[in-house]
């Protein structure tokens, strides 16, 4: 209970930063408020507020939860009939579970031998952004490039870094990120409008937030 009324506390200390100190505009308030109600939810379902400080085993529920989403949203974008090689299939297997650091190393392992493979690339950077908690590392970051150097027509790598960015707070990132794979897009490109009105949204929340301009 406690550590939920410090986080609630945290979240009405920042509003009141942003309404007083900044001076958001009152038209930004419904904005703003929506982005820390999204950020305590956030926590709610990634964190454990009301757990005790000491070390337990941990619960890979909500890891695996977002493991099958991640392998399943990035298979969407590859053609399902094309044999998938033996390392991906099993990297795919241990990222459902939420073990992404596993994953990751079998990546590797079949990146060094198939050093064009595009999915390989994008799977890697995903499994590496999921083993550091959503951050995107350094590591991760190269790893999406080189799938966008690959095939620059597949919106996979900027689609999913966009991603990140937005759920670890980076909102012009995130941005700029979708926007410039909207520079890349053909104009019949069957993602365009999904993620031109991702952009709008943004441009609209940073245009009512002072801090993020």
């Amino acid at each position: 209970m406690g550590g939920w009324l410090a986080i609630l506390s945290l979240t009405l200390v920042s509003f009141a930063i942003a309404a007083f100190t900044l001076r958001l505009p009152k038209e930004g308030f419904a904005v703003f408020g929506a982005v820390l109600l999204l950020g305590l939810v956030g926590y709610a379902w990634q964190g454990s507020p009301g757990q005790p400080g000491s070390p337990k085993e941990p619960d890979l529920a909500v890891d695996q939860q977002s493991g099958d989403e991640m392998v399943t949203a990035r298979r969407q974008l590859f053609d399902e009939t094309v044999p998938k090689p033996d390392y991906l299939v099993l990297s795919d297997g241990f990222a459902r579970r939420g073990k992404f650091g596993d994953a990751a190393g079998l990546l590797r392992g079949g990146l060094n031998e198939n050093p064009d493979h595009l999915e390989g690339w994008l799977a890697l950077g995903m499994a590496l952004t999921g083993h550091a908690d959503g951050n995107i590392t350094p590591a991760a970051f190269y790893a999406y490039g080189k799938a966008r150097d690959l095939d620059p027509a597949n919106p996979g790598a900027d689609f999913f870094l966009g991603f990140s960015f937005l759920q670890t707070g980076q909102i012009r990132a995130a941005r700029d990120t979708w926007a410039g794979l909207l520079e890349r897009s053909p104009a019949d490109a069957p993602w365009r409008e999904e993620i031109e009105a991702r952009v709008a949204r943004l441009d609209e929340m940073i245009a009512n937030a002072p801090m993020l301009q």
